[in-house]
């Protein structure tokens, strides 16, 4: 008789992550936030400092396809995914380790310009690569742990919504699961029939996203209440602050904001871009809330400082439901978003 094997995938990534945080012993004294909660770790320095921990991986046929990618542009991506941590907690990076994976039959010159992607990208926000290893894998696999440091005062957790906050975001959504849409059409051998500026621009948002870390220090001493970074999608990293808060969201999807180039893109593929901007994921702008009535001048000081739009999407509600309410009155729940495990 067949045995039943509980599976990663069976579990689902984030419950397993809660396994995995409920088996870790009592943290150091200096351990501030440990694993699990918020985009980083954060540990006690020194002089009233913060430090900040986060890893992550990018995984060929996962992450990025390695024969549609330029290498640069993969290691770029790799430091850029992990500097969108540290923004979310409004911090400054500092200092990276990274684990380069790859069959042996991979071209010398291919796995340079990944390194030299990822340095680059790094030293674009003042990080510097100051180690690693390399190994032999199966697939090629670049992993980055990064740290960062800032102010106690300026750190943001995903614990601080309040009902009455307003729920803001940066820049636009959508635009890297249209990008992936394309990438993956092209892949099928399919033409996709939208401006080549379009598809450019869409896909360079999937395969070079922009951290949001001049966005990130203006945030905590602006208002700010909590925030997280835009990987998963609007829909499940809007659900982490809402379950970390203890409150509720509503947004609204006529707010949402979704570029022309994502529009026009859709309308080329058949599909509906709301559908990228709640669930798409790799985005990595900056969702957060705010204080009601500081929300407006916080948008527009962080448009004047950086030229980055703040879109306020939605409130914080006494909870405990995250809902999307359309143009048309009907309210759904908010679901969607990417899972590693289903």
């Amino acid at each position: 008789m067949a045995v039943d094997v509980e599976t990663i995938g069976s579990v689902g990534e984030f419950p397993f992550i809660d396994r995995i945080v409920a088996r870790l012993g009592p943290s150091r004294p200096d351990t501030v936030v440990g694993a699990g909660p918020d985009d980083t770790a954060v540990l006690r320095l020194p002089g009233g400092r913060l430090q900040l921990a986060t890893a992550d991986s990018q995984v060929a046929g996962v992450h990025f396809l390695p024969d549609r990618t330029p290498p640069a542009w993969i290691g770029r991506k790799a430091a850029a995914i992990n500097l969108s941590d540290i923004a979310a907690m409004g911090g400054a990076a500092t200092h990276a380790l990274a684990v380069l994976a790859a069959p042996p039959d991979t071209p010398a010159d291919f796995a340079l310009a990944i390194v030299d992607g990822l340095a680059a990208e790094l030293a674009r926000w003042g990080a510097d690569l100051v180690g690693g290893n390399l190994t032999r894998g199966p697939a090629l696999m670049l992993d980055v742990a990064l740290l960062g440091e800032v102010n106690a005062a300026d750190l943001l957790l995903r614990s601080g919504a309040r009902p009455g906050d307003a729920v803001m975001v940066t820049g636009d959504l959508g635009a890297a699961a249209a990008g992936l849409a394309v990438l993956l059409a092209e892949a099928d051998g399919r033409t996709v029939a939208a401006p080549p500026h379009d598809r450019d621009a869409v896909v360079r948002r999937q395969q070079w996203p922009s951290p949001r870390l001049d966005v990130a220090p203006l945030l905590g001493r602006a208002g700010a209440t909590a925030a997280i970074d835009v990987s998963d999608g609007l829909a499940a990293d809007a659900g982490h602050i809402a379950r970390r808060s203890g409150v509720g969201l509503r947004i609204e999807a006529a707010r949402l904001p979704v570029s022309e180039a994502t529009r026009r893109v859709a309308v080329a593929l058949g599909v509906d871009p709301l559908q990228w901007a709640v669930a798409g994921g790799e985005d990595y702008e900056l969702l957060f809330t705010a204080r009601p009535a500081a929300a407006d001048d916080l948008a527009a000081r962080v448009a004047a400082a950086t030229g980055v739009p703040v879109t306020r999407i939605g409130m914080v509600t006494d909870g405990p439901d995250t809902v999307l309410a359309r143009a048309d009155g009907s309210v759904q729940p908010l679901a969607g978003g990417w899972r590693h495990f289903g």
